[in-house]
């Protein structure tokens, strides 16, 4: 489950991982990012696009049980996006998020802000490994977490 695939650049290199065995729902908010996702979805068969609100999970469940969630949605309620979307990943799953900072608060340094996030998936989700995406993305922490 891909939360913010955009014009799915980044989706479609989670598409060659996951391989043609596998499925990378996208769900996009933006209707113009979705006009250039459904050209990328069109060449690939195991890229599927919806277009949803990564906020209400509620309205895209039926794509099931998924193993991995990939957020990358810029949105101050980043966290609580993941935690409620945590709900369609299976036991133990993983998950993986890039923690914007300066759209979370663009008045908070960036190290108060990932550790106010990393405080709120805590009951969600263990931290497996934090990458900060510097000097390549400024002010973004990618975690890797496991569901508990």
């Amino acid at each position: 489950l891909y939360l913010g695939a955009a014009s799915g650049t980044t989706a479609s290199h989670v598409s060659d991982i996951v391989g043609p065995n596998g499925a990378v729902y996208c769900i996009e908010f933006s209707a113009r990012a979705m006009r250039d996702l459904i050209k990328v979805c069109e060449k690939r068969e195991n890229m599927l696009p919806l277009l949803k609100d990564a906020r209400m999970p509620k309205e895209y469940a039926e794509v099931g049980i998924v193993d991995v969630v990939f957020e990358d949605v810029a949105d101050p309620e980043q966290a609580r996006i993941m935690v409620e979307n945590a709900a369609l990943l299976k036991k133990s799953g993983f998950a993986l998020i890039a923690i914007k900072a300066r759209c979370v608060s663009s008045s908070e340094e960036p190290q108060k802000v990932y550790a106010h996030v990393k405080k709120q998936l805590s009951d969600s989700f263990e931290i497996i490994q934090e990458i900060d995406l510097a000097p390549y993305e400024e002010d973004h922490l990618f975690l890797v977490l496991k569901k508990k």
